[in-house]
């Protein structure tokens, strides 16, 4: 029940755990208590997201009452006195910020009023201040202990990242995705300056120099600058993602290698010269993210995961150097691990993929995975369709596709406006691949959001390639995904794909719904009722016209979900019918 301690064991799963339901998602957004002691964090075990506290080293967990709506993101102020917690009313897209204490008392909205949307919630350290963004237009700070609201500028396509302790300066991102660049804010003349091109940036405890990971260049690389001095920290391989300590002295830096592991390691920012990193681990799972300390520096909070093995949250304490599960779900002994897979492209371009491959001798049929984004990244981590489809005999290729990060800028870039048919002729050159190694007989290709679009691309170009598909919430149609998608989304998707007024000839072109009536595989079509990322006319207008043909297809809508589908109950059903539905067109 909720505002109860719960016993969670990391090792052994509790009666009713000891089989893992297929669909969870698990543990998410680790948020350490100043002095490390506990941790706050995000867990569907209870059917839906919701905020759990626990002791590090205790198997009792306190569920935090937030409400009923799912939550997607935790964060513990420096101070200790409140959680902030990003909710998606509906399952969808747009985000509400609400404040808690951690005992589950006061809790109160503080950003994502009404229609908006507030995101990127950071609490300055050392300050009962919550900085967030409201729908990628406000920068706000919210001083919790006086009440009041701060706005710090306004423009469009901005984020808040940070404001220095003397409150004189902040650091902006703006720009579409891909193309973000930084901005230093001076609050009382109102003037800036750039920082660097990227995505993060924080200030030095002191203020007097700037941690930023910097895509100037091909891989992104962790700097520090102070004025016109630029210091490389850490580079090659990529850079993901960094969290330095309260003081300052210490950087715990995430990289990305071998096409989408991870590895983890301390920079000691005190030290002059070259900085020999100190590595973490050895990691629980392939794949972590989510880097966060303790306001002390005792502890390094992160999430990990593998094949079969769900999001857990981990903690690395400073005193015994050694890596413990707070909250996690061993990995399943029987799991198929994936093998990294390269080949050329039609144009001589690397591509790479992640092929699960079944126990019993090929060729097998095979599904052909697209991920979303396009500026994400396909990663031997948890994916039970994938486990699922590999254990009933169907081989899943999880693809990375030009566009994809991970490969350096120019690999993101590769498919941007007038290039996106070479990322649809990539698919197939994907199937291609598979079937001359002898792995691939019966094919299907499928992908959600993104990875949904390019889903229906390749079926309408390629239609005698494949043998059944599923389209999870792609867009169909860009004229009306820019009609009705939210103004925010709209803005940044012009870099990726096109100005939906200046470009309207050539994103009809890339329109799969104007090629409809060359399709020729069933298609399974899914979408959340409340999307309004990629809105639901994007699935209606191409369940029409393949129901105005009589083309075979269903059509699987979740109400109460948005882009995501964040309730448990909803991925079963997804998983349930999506099996099912590949079986049938792929093992006949």
């Amino acid at each position: 029940m909720e505002g109860q301690l719960h016993r969670i064991d990391v090792t052994v799963l509790p009666a009713g755990w000891r089989r893992l339901d297929s669909e969870a998602a698990g543990n998410w957004s680790p948020a350490l208590s100043p002095d490390g002691r506990h941790m706050a964090y995000v867990s569907d075990r209870g059917g839906v997201p919701a905020v759990w506290v626990q002791p590090v080293g205790s198997e009792l967990a306190f569920r935090v009452d937030t409400g009923p709506e799912p939550v997607s993101t935790v964060r513990w102020s420096s101070g200790g006195g409140w959680l902030a917690c990003q909710i998606a009313p509906g399952g969808a897209p747009r985000n509400e910020v609400w404040l808690v204490r951690p005992d589950g008392s006061d809790l109160h909205q503080v950003a994502g009023f009404g229609a908006g949307t507030a995101e990127n919630m950071r609490w300055l350290p050392g300050r009962p201040i919550l900085a967030l963004t409201e729908n990628l237009t406000t920068a706000v700070l919210i001083d919790v202990t006086a009440g009041t609201r701060t706005v710090v500028t306004e423009g469009d396509l901005v984020t808040l990242l940070d404001v220095d302790p003397a409150g004189r300066f902040a650091l902006l991102r703006y720009g579409p995705r891909g193309a973000r660049h930084i901005m230093l804010r001076d609050l009382a003349l109102g003037t800036e300056k750039p920082v660097t091109r990227g995505e993060r940036a924080v200030f030095s405890p002191g203020g007097g120099c700037v941690y930023a990971l910097s895509q100037d260049g091909e891989f992104p690389a962790l700097l520090r600058i102070a004025g016109d001095a630029v210091e490389v920290l850490a580079s090659t391989p990529e850079v993901e993602d960094f969290a330095v300590t309260a003081d300052g002295r210490t950087a715990a830096v995430l990289w990305n290698v071998r096409g989408g592991e991870s590895e983890v390691a301390l920079v000691d920012l005190d030290h002059d010269g070259h900085r020999e990193p100190v590595p973490v681990g050895p990691l629980p799972g392939p794949v972590a993210a989510d880097l966060a300390w303790s306001f002390d520096g005792s502890t390094l909070a992160f999430t990990a995961e593998g094949p079969g093995q769900p999001h857990g949250v981990w903690v690395w304490q400073r005193e015994s150097g050694q890596v413990s599960a707070v909250s996690a779900v061993p990995a399943s002994p029987g799991a198929i691990r994936p093998l990294l897979r390269s080949f050329p492209a039609h144009d001589g371009l690397t591509l790479t993929g992640w092929l699960f491959t079944p126990r019993t001798p090929g060729p097998h049929p095979t599904v052909v995975w697209l991920h979303g984004g396009p500026e994400a990244q396909e990663r031997p981590g948890h994916g039970p369709l994938f486990q699922t489809l590999a254990d009933r005999g169907i081989a899943v290729f999880a693809a990375n596709v030009r566009g994809s990060s991970g490969f350096g800028r120019s690999f993101v870039d590769a498919d941007n406006g007038a290039l996106r048919p070479a990322a649809i002729e990539d698919v197939r050159t994907c199937v291609e691949h598979l079937r001359d190694a002898g792995i691939a007989g019966r094919v299907g290709v499928m992908g959600r959001s993104y990875g949904g679009y390019l889903t229906l691309a390749a079926l309408t170009r390629f239609p005698e390639l494949f043998d059944v598909g599923v389209d999870i919430c792609g867009m169909s149609n860009f004229a009306t995904f820019y009609e009705h998608t939210e103004p925010w989304i709209a803005s940044a998707a012009v870099s990726k794909y096109g100005h939906p007024v200046h470009d309207a000839e050539l994103l009809r072109e890339l329109s799969p719904i104007h090629r409809i009536d060359r399709l020729r595989a069933p298609l399974l079509v899914v979408h959340g009722a409340n999307d309004s990322n990629v809105p639901v006319i994007e699935a209606e207008q191409v369940v029409a016209a393949l129901a105005a043909r009589g083309h075979p297809h269903r059509y699987l809508l979740f109400p109460g979900e948005g882009h995501e589908l964040l309730h448990r109950a909803a991925r079963a059903e997804f998983l349930r019918e999506t099996l099912a539905w590949l079986e049938t067109y792929l093992t006949e």
